[in-house]
């Protein structure tokens, strides 16, 4: 899931793919690549040149005549719009197997979110940690939330809890939620929310499978 600047100034299916390009970009960089073009990029990816070339002009970077991109300006400009120079601080709520695997996952750091703290209503999960963040009573998630003014929070609950969840989240002014719970919540116009949906994504991966088989 991608957090950026400007969420609204590029179409979704472009916002998605600038990551593959900055992972890709990485991975060159390593092997000692300096400049970059889009045929490059569209060779090792499997896409479109022209598509790419429009992607990467959301960052502001314009590419060369004959040389393509310098790779460590083109790294940095696509940092920069995904805005994973300023970690982004958030709040979970739901210490359950789900919950503890994202506290877990450590990869959401280079992403540019850090997971600072975890709320349950469960108090046999509370007052101890996970990859040393704390999981605390969910009691505390309003006052904290305002105090430590967090815009982000992460829905891991029981389905049932998902609604109450989010409505706790946006009466502490959380302002985007990423919801891994299977229940699409409703919440008002101005709050962004991302649903990952793992039943939905392996459905899709079964059907994908059956059409080889």
């Amino acid at each position: 899931m991608a957090f950026l600047n400007n969420i609204n100034a590029v179409p979704e299916p472009s916002l998605r793919r600038l990551p593959l390009y900055r992972d890709y970009l990485l991975k060159v960089k390593s092997e000692g690549g300096l400049f970059i073009s889009c045929t490059q990029i569209s060779s090792a990816l499997g896409l479109i040149a022209v598509q790419i070339r429009k992607d990467l002009a959301f960052t502001g970077i314009v590419g060369k005549p004959k040389v393509g991109y310098d790779i460590d300006e083109l790294l940095s400009a696509l940092d920069n719009y995904l805005g994973l120079n300023n970690t982004t601080e958030a709040f979970l709520i739901g210490a359950g197997n789900l919950g503890a695997a994202l506290l877990s996952y450590d990869g959401f750091e280079a992403c540019g979110l850090h997971i600072i703290a975890a709320f349950d209503n469960d108090p046999s999960k509370t007052s101890r940690e996970i990859n040393k963040k704390k999981i605390m009573p969910v009691e505390k998630f309003q006052n904290l939330t305002k105090r430590m003014k967090i815009n982000i929070g992460i829905l891991a609950v029981p389905a049932e809890e998902a609604q109450s969840s989010a409505d706790l989240m946006i009466n502490a002014g959380i302002k985007a939620i990423w919801n891994f719970t299977s229940v699409k919540i409703s919440v008002p116009d101005d709050i962004v929310v991302q649903h990952e949906n793992f039943a939905a994504s392996f459905l899709v991966l079964s059907k994908k499978l059956k059409g080889l088989l």
